[in-house]
């Protein structure tokens, strides 16, 4: 009984491995046969309506360029402060924003980076800002409308003084050097 049981399970096997390569044959056979010419012309059709799009929108970005820079270029000047009068112009800032909203600051710290090709130098803030909820959210909003341009990295919660919320917040602007 056992080895009829074996032998069942070899013609099964062989059976099963004879029908693979009969439909591998045919697979085969089917990815060598020759595309029907009309589906071969829509497919370049359709890949040659996808290449005219992409040299459209290259030659609608090379027609933007020029005021992609005049843009840029009115950002930079407007946005970025010079470096003559950048931090005393950040403090005054700072605490302007500070007053509007109704909070203090405090632990006001700079780290500047270094000049790239173009003359921006990166200028991390760090503060620590006390006051009650609507204010510190008044604050946070008049830091995304001020004039001078800001980057919140990053907020955490502290210990606020008498009752309040504290927060400390982390902060990027740049300068532009003399050029």
């Amino acid at each position: 009984m056992r080895k009829s049981r074996h032998t069942l399970i070899r013609w099964l096997l062989g059976a099963v491995l004879v029908a693979d390569l009969a439909l591998a044959a045919v697979n085969w056979r089917i990815a060598g046969a020759p595309r029907d010419p009309q589906d071969e012309l829509h497919s370049l059709r359709q890949q040659r309506a996808l290449l005219a799009a992409d040299v459209a929108r290259a030659k609608k970005i090379r027609a933007d360029l020029p005021e992609v820079e005049r843009n840029s270029g009115e950002f930079f000047q407007q946005q970025i402060a010079p470096s003559q009068s950048g931090y005393s112009a950040l403090i005054e800032n700072l605490g302007d924003l500070a007053d509007a909203a109704g909070v203090r600051t405090g632990n006001v710290t700079f780290r500047q980076g270094t000049p790239d090709q173009r003359g921006v130098v990166e200028v991390e803030i760090g503060a620590a800002v006390n006051g009650d909820y609507p204010n510190i959210v008044r604050f946070i909003n008049g830091l995304e409308h001020s004039d001078t341009f800001y980057v919140l990295d990053g907020l955490t919660l502290a210990a606020g003084s008498t009752g309040g919320l504290g927060l400390n917040l982390r902060l990027r602007t740049y300068f532009r050097t003399a050029a």
